[in-house]
């Protein structure tokens, strides 16, 4: 038992004292800083959901980038917005799609940026669903788990020929990282990553994302492949697949309500772990701090510190670019 006497309150009442023995530490190179990239040339509009958040051209995202890496943001991740819709999704593996046209061109801009591409269809497919849809002899709609594979397969493929350096599966079909890691091995893309949403929570948070990205399900929801929120046992499980199916790095979605889950994977699995600080958390910040309820840079930095501290090794975050301003000072 340690006394009150051997309590080192003395040294919390020195700054220097407390930087030197503080045990969790926020830097920008923790940091992933999400883009949304749309069709067509010198394009940046708001998202009215998410304040300081835009759509952006793929000219406009690699300006974007280039502020990024001038922050000290080392890394990105890209989702795509096409032309049009359709139900399988097509321009998710277009090769001209927004997505491998802004890893090019940011990739020959700010070579030293870490690229990462979002694989997922749900934002190009006309039902708003993560993969292809049938109907079962019930006559019940359901997503089609192997059929969604090869398309995330192709969607994976493009990204990596146009020079993705990770690309980050979050549509939760049974086996997608084993599938891609596969066929990126076997067109010569060793060297291109997976950042796995390995537990990916059916979550109430996602909200002002689906307006940025315009992939709320037309019908039906998402509890048929993402996690129940209730359950922690079965994230283990999931991170345990994606790992032996070749995941190099797992990622737990949302990160604030899921801290718990954050913390027992990392200690588990001694992985490199990520956490996804998501669009509702992100929204709810801007909006208290808009209302003048909250300390904005104070909250944003206590928020990150306890992702950082339950066990995220990187985080992507809305918050980034003010992050690494804020950290600076």
């Amino acid at each position: 038992m340690i006394s009150d006497s051997a309590r080192p309150r003395r040294l919390r009442n020195l700054k220097w004292a407390r930087d030197m023995f503080r045990e969790t530490r926020v830097v920008t190179d923790n940091f992933v800083y999400p883009l949304f990239v749309v069709p067509g040339k010198k394009y940046k509009k708001e998202i009215s959901s998410m304040p300081g958040c835009f759509h952006l051209s793929v000219d406009e995202a690699a300006v974007e980038a280039a502020k990024c890496r001038d922050l000290g943001i080392s890394s990105l991740i890209l989702f795509g917005l096409p032309s049009k819709k359709d139900p399988l999704g097509k321009e998710a593996y277009d090769p001209k799609g927004p997505v491998p046209e802004a890893v090019r061109l940011i990739k020959k801009s700010v070579p030293d940026l870490a690229v990462m591409t979002d694989v997922c269809l749900c934002e190009y497919t006309s039902h708003g669903h993560c993969g292809v849809i049938r109907k079962t002899r019930a006559g019940e709609m359901l997503v089609d788990n192997d059929c969604t594979l090869e398309l995330l397969v192709k969607e994976a493929l493009v990204h990596a020929e146009a020079g993705a350096d990770l690309v980050a599966p979050s549509d939760m079909m049974d086996n997608r990282v084993g599938a891609i890691r596969k066929a990126l091995d076997g067109k010569g893309f060793q060297d291109v990553g997976i950042l796995s949403y390995a537990a990916k929570y059916s979550s109430a948070f996602y909200g002002p994302f689906r307006e940025a990205a315009q992939s709320a399900p037309q019908f039906g929801d998402r509890k048929t492949y993402q996690m129940d929120p209730a359950n922690y046992l079965e994230a283990l499980r999931e991170v345990e697949l994606d790992v032996m199916q070749g995941a190099d790095i797992v990622m737990v979605k949302p990160a604030l309500a899921y801290l718990d889950i954050l913390r027992a994977i990392k200690e588990k699995f001694q992985f490199p772990t990520a956490a996804y600080n998501v669009s509702g958390e992100y929204s709810m910040v801007k909006v208290a701090a808009q209302k003048g309820l909250i300390n904005e840079k104070a909250m944003v930095l206590e928020i990150l510190t306890s992702i950082k501290r339950a066990g995220a090794d990187m985080i992507i975050t809305y918050h980034a670019k003010e992050a690494a301003k804020w950290l600076k000072e």
